[in-house]
């Protein structure tokens, strides 16, 4: 802020420097009266200038900019009248044998009638006047336009922290969910699974909270919690997955994927029959492509586990992190649920 003043009030020495200096630059070599520069140049630039500032510091932000315009065209004019009179009371006292040679209305005299000669000179105090306008107008809009810039940014932080911390009380009511149908049955399973959703908790609230993390990173708690769901399904059902290997140095949004997993095993799993999930990533360049097909069992209406926030979730996420870097699809193809997304990283 401090260095934009800075560069706002050396513009404004250096634009004046140059203006003052204009006469002795266009006539350099030239023979030339001071006393001509300073009634034809020197004054009315002065002049020029304190109507600029006064305007541009305080008329136009307590009446144009408030809508009383009536009010500044008249203070305005008052001015520029008052300037012209303060000019001309100069020129008669200190510069007489210049005056004598002005135009007046004399109808025998040579030059422009006095009429236009007033008038030239009130057109020419618009002319500061109207620029002061434009530069306070411009500055006004930039201003606005980062305020608002601003007030979009932070609303969309807002918006994200809020889908963010949403996500995490679904992911760990639906594992519960989980766990809790396999205490009976396995209560080893349970307590194991129970100790591996401590671990993906961890992840979730320490290092999920930044606005990219590593790709890898993100794979390995998406096999972690691929694992622990294997532990509840039946023999009936088969997963497959396939992540890349290698280290990548791709950076992503945390938690992007698992809303899709979570989907895959919750709709495309069936107790007393053959189920399959295939779940395959691929990356290219910055490009990551994330496919899941799983059987397709949907929903019951009267099944009210969920709230099928997971889905929705990542749609908004993917709206706000990836606007026109991304691909989401969701088909069902031959009572198979196919999901594809693809993300450009930056």
């Amino acid at each position: 802020m401090i260095k934009n003043k800075n560069i706002t009030l050396l513009s404004h020495i250096l634009v004046w420097f140059v203006l003052f200096s204009m006469p002795y630059l266009l006539s350099y070599g030239q023979e030339q009266e001071l006393d001509r520069v300073i009634i034809h140049f020197w004054i009315p630039l002065l002049l020029s200038s304190i109507l600029f500032y006064l305007n541009y510091f305080l008329l136009i932000d307590k009446y144009l900019f408030t809508k009383k315009t009536v009010w500044f065209v008249l203070i305005n004019i008052i001015f520029i009248v008052f300037f012209i009179y303060i000019k001309e009371s100069i020129e008669d006292v200190f510069f007489q044998n210049i005056t004598r040679n002005r135009p007046s209305s004399n109808k025998n005299s040579t030059g422009p009638p006095f009429k236009m000669f007033i008038y030239i000179q009130m057109v020419s105090y618009m002319a500061p006047l109207l620029f002061s306008i434009v530069v306070k107008t411009t500055k006004r809009w930039v201003k606005t336009e980062a305020e608002r810039k601003e007030a979009i940014n932070f609303k969309l932080q807002s918006e994200l922290q809020h889908l963010h911390y949403q996500l995490q009380p679904h992911f760990f009511f639906n594992s519960l969910n989980n766990i809790y149908a396999m205490v009976d049955l396995s209560p080893e399973q349970a307590k194991k699974s129970i100790h591996s959703l401590s671990k993906l908790m961890r992840y979730m609230l320490y290092e999920t909270n930044e606005e990219s993390i590593s790709l890898t990173k993100e794979i390995d708690f998406m096999k972690k919690y691929i694992e622990l769901m294997k532990l509840r399904v039946s023999d009936k059902t088969t997963i497959d997955y396939s992540f890349p290997k290698t280290e990548t140095s791709i950076q992503i949004a945390p938690l992007l994927f698992i809303s899709l997993i979570e989907n895959a095993f919750k709709h495309g799993v069936a107790a007393s029959k053959p189920s399959s999930i295939n779940m395959n990533m691929t990356c290219t360049n910055k490009t990551v492509l994330f496919t899941i097909e799983n059987t397709n069992f949907p929903k019951k209406s009267n099944d009210k586990s969920g709230s099928g926030i997971g889905l929705q979730n990542l749609e908004k996420r993917l709206q706000l992190l990836y606007p026109d870097k991304y691909i989401f699809q969701t088909e069902v193809i031959l009572n198979r649920f196919v999901v594809n997304l693809e993300i450009e990283t930056i």
